[in-house]
């Protein structure tokens, strides 16, 4: 199996698509009535906190945001917490890693079909809701966490159930920003696109542009002076409808607009092997941008492979990026889980109660990177996440959860947070667990 072949975006939307409830005697909603809805500018307060000037020094998250349950107001049912129709019970849930839901309100937290071990409930939480969304952005300030990279799903543009909820969860999101101090970007996911519908990306970001006025409020990240922007998914080999022509299209447009750009490539974008596509016109794409994140979940899993990987990619990438005016931003990931999902082993890439995680961020300090990107903050599907889980999970026969290993919930939260203080140079390279 290739883990993270694409995005954690990716490979599952479809599937998330799939489980909306009701689809066929659910209300009619159209585009425009939603982008009447959801499309409008921030006009509340913005606390001061990191520097949203630049991407430099930061340590940013993926925020998947793509969690729905039934009763929360999307009126979607389930999604990305079960495998099929039905409720969330034993046998058909999605994600490995069980979310801690503790310091949610009594309308954030949703009942499943699942009970702890001492019979109370097993409950979890939905992206729709916005006080569950402030308070991830809370948590991102209690730990020193820069802010996020908004995850936004091209293949559900069309979709208004979709669209409606990636409105709102990123309106949530850029409140959160703002409310904390918190730095947040745009980034689609490209995976799914048709190759005819590239037009549907570069209208999507004019509405935000024009009607959200996404880019202008204070918390949004900015770099070399613009507006961050990412297109994520450029120059895979895995057969995707859209062409490295289309991705330079979209380049293009974005820079036209005044964006600073940021590609999310293959992992072996550099040599043209492995999961990138064998092509020079991919080279040719990654200089017309600014930024370029290989993406690298999944393409090691021990500590001896996060040497080897920053010996044989994450140098000479660095070097290659540098030599051509380009930052270059590394993806750490905390370990891997696919369990629940596809039937892959329970915690197949081991976190090491954050050892895993840590040797990444010295690695890509040591090879000089100057900017990180965690994946992801909320991601339970794959068990990359880092937000609070709990280890208090709810036994079943055919769902199987892991544990963050006896370490608070907080902890990957926290371990995040000193990877901020040692790409910054407040404390030193070491392969040691950085204590307080």
């Amino acid at each position: 199996m290739k883990l993270g072949l694409a995005n954690p975006a990716w490979l599952v939307l479809a599937a998330g698509i799939a489980t909306l409830a009701g689809a066929a005697d659910a209300p009619r909603l159209t585009r425009e009535a939603v982008l009447a809805e959801t499309l409008k500018p921030y006009v509340g307060p913005s606390v001061r906190g990191v520097d949203t000037s630049t991407l430099t020094d930061k340590v940013m998250c993926g925020y998947q945001g793509w969690f729905n349950v039934e009763g929360d107001g999307a009126e979607r049912g389930w999604v990305h917490w079960i495998k099929h129709h039905g409720p969330l019970a034993d046998g058909n849930a999605k994600f490995d890693f069980w979310p801690d839901v503790s310091e949610l309100g009594p309308d954030e937290r949703f009942a499943t079909g699942f009970k702890h071990a001492d019979g109370r409930v097993a409950e979890v939480f939905s992206s729709f809701k916005k006080p569950t969304v402030l308070r991830h952005f809370q948590w991102m300030r209690d730990y020193g966490i820069d802010g996020a990279f908004v995850q936004r799903f091209v293949n559900g543009l069309r979709d208004p159930w979709v669209l409606r909820h990636n409105n709102v969860v990123l309106a949530h999101c850029r409140e959160g920003a703002n409310l904390h101090g918190r730095a947040y970007a745009v980034m689609y996911d490209l995976s799914g696109l048709r190759a005819d519908h590239v037009g549907d990306v570069m209208e999507d970001w004019r509405q935000l542009r024009t009607q959200m006025r996404i880019g202008e409020e204070p918390a949004y990240l900015r770099h070399r002076g613009k507006p961050v922007v990412t297109l994520w998914g450029i120059g895979f080999n895995d057969k995707r409808a859209y062409t490295i022509e289309d991705c330079r299209r979209l380049v293009e447009f974005m820079k036209k607009d005044g964006c600073t750009v940021m590609l999310g490539v293959p992992a072996h974008w550099r040599d043209l092997k492995g999961d990138a596509m064998n092509d020079p016109a991919l080279h040719e794409v990654c200089k017309l941008a600014d930024i370029i994140s290989p993406w690298t979940a999944g393409r090691y899993g021990s500590l001896a492979g996060v040497a080897r990987h920053e010996e044989r990619l994450l140098k000479p990438d660095i070097a290659w990026c540098r030599e051509r005016g380009l930052d270059y931003l590394p993806v750490v990931f905390p370990g891997f889980s696919w369990h629940n999902m596809y039937g892959a082993p329970s915690d197949q890439i081991p976190r090491l109660k954050g050892e895993f995680l840590w040797s990444q961020f010295c690695a890509a300090k040591r090879a000089g990177a100057s900017m990180i990107y965690v994946a992801m903050f909320d991601e339970v599907d794959e068990g990359t996440a880092i937000f609070k889980c709990t280890n208090d999970v709810p036994p079943g026969k055919e769902s199987e959860f892991v544990t963050f290993e006896g370490l608070p919930s907080d902890f990957y939260l926290r371990l995040t947070g000193f990877g901020g203080k040692l790409l910054r140079g407040e404390i030193p390279v070491s392969d040691r667990l950085p204590q307080k």
